[in-house]
């Protein structure tokens, strides 16, 4: 079993760092400080080529896999930056690539790829539903061949920045199935053309972090026939191929992150002298930073073979689900050693510290709660009885 990183796979990482030299943690501290979207950073992402990494070529795209994909997130997130502006992009592929119409494919596809559409919203959570995906509410109504949309959804990042929208909705109410998980649906809406009709109306989430978070209010969308991705009813089925993507992608920005605390920590535990010696020289101190890194390595490889199975279209879930658990836990354990080994200087913004600190904390509980991947990996990987 040969695990060396293929050239290829170097090569990627070299460029998209080479990318990120340009926007500094200067950069990312302003954009922080004023909530402000990172335009001129996802400019030269697609300009690059790499936002576009996994549409296939005969698209314009990068035909690239999510291995590929993984590699571009984790660099971003490990040379001080914040890829969330990417990685929906990449992931509502998941959906798109291998469910869309080739009607829709040859309509959207090259746009984005060029950068002259934006994809970076997916409409699923909803205020009463949460992570109970089956239960929300947004219903799309038949009205001739077409569909009339009405709902609510919370915590859909990336809209005001988006110009289009994949969007779930139940096309069959929840009573009115026996297998929950059907009659649900997606939709790529126009999200730009929604907001001008003021049939969704956005609304800004201040979080304590930079992510762009918005609320959705769907009142009378008018979608056609068109518009529906992969067959009605089975959108359920279709999304889990993005969220599988999505728990890949999520744990390559935790391992970005957690790189960039250990980095950062060891530096500046061998440079940071108290007591007349470097403070790492205490075991205090580096023996978290150790066993951050080896939890990271050890993520990475269950990391690498998720995406493996993905783009070798064999079931991925156990894997994609422990990928992003591992991952988005080192991180935070690698967050909490940067912390205090910085010290009171890790509260300063001058040291990005607290801000990736933040940052990082999100995967603990976004896009799906670790209680919810354990529960899964309780029940469908070990068989225990469902617990909830």
């Amino acid at each position: 079993m040969d695990f060396t990183e293929p050239a290829e796979h170097q090569a990627i990482r070299d460029a998209v760092r080479s990318l990120c030299a340009r926007y500094p943690d200067e950069y990312w501290r302003d954009l922080d400080r004023r909530s402000a979207y990172p335009e001129a950073f996802v400019r030269a992402l697609t300009e690059a080529g790499w936002l576009g990494a996994l549409i296939p070529a005969e698209y314009g795209g990068g035909g690239l896999g999510i291995a590929e994909a993984a590699l571009i997130l984790e660099e971003i997130n490990g040379s001080g930056g914040n890829a969330a502006s990417a990685h929906a992009q990449m992931y509502t592929m998941g959906t798109l690539l291998r469910h869309g119409s080739d009607a829709q494919k040859k309509r959207f596809l090259p746009r984005i790829a060029k950068g002259e559409l934006r994809l970076q919203a997916f409409g699923i959570t909803e205020p009463d539903a949460g992570s109970e995906t089956t239960r929300i509410r947004t219903a799309a109504v038949r009205r001739g061949k077409g569909y009339v949309v009405n709902g609510k959804k919370i915590f859909i990042s990336r809209t005001l920045q988006s110009d289009l929208l994949l969007l779930l909705a139940r096309t069959t109410a929840y009573d009115d199935v026996a297998d929950k998980t059907q009659g649900l649906s997606v939709f790529l809406v126009d999200l730009k053309a929604a907001v001008e009709k003021k049939q969704i109306a956005i609304r800004p989430i201040e979080t304590m972090l930079n992510h762009h978070t918005t609320e959705l209010f769907i009142d009378g969308l008018e979608l056609t026939g068109d518009d529906l991705v992969g067959t009605e009813g089975q959108g359920f089925r279709h999304i889990i191929d993005s969220w599988n993507a999505e728990r890949i992608l999520i744990a390559s920005e935790s391992l970005g992150d957690g790189r960039w605390f250990v980095e950062r920590a060891a530096a500046y535990a061998s440079t940071r002298v108290v007591f007349g010696r470097p403070i790492g020289a205490n075991q205090g101190v580096q023996f978290p930073i150790a066993q951050a890194h080896a939890a990271l390595v050890a993520a990475r490889l269950v990391r690498d073979k998720a995406a493996w199975l993905f783009d070798a279209a064999k079931p991925c879930g156990p894997e994609a689900n422990m990928a992003k658990l591992l991952a988005s836990q080192a991180a935070w354990a690698a967050g909490n050693a940067a912390m205090d080994t910085y010290g009171g200087y890790a509260y300063a913004t001058e040291f990005d510290v607290e801000r990736k600190f933040r940052e990082t904390r999100l995967y603990l509980t976004a896009p799906v709660s670790n209680n919810l991947v354990l529960a899964y990996i309780a029940e469908h990987v070990l068989g225990l009885p469902k617990s909830y």
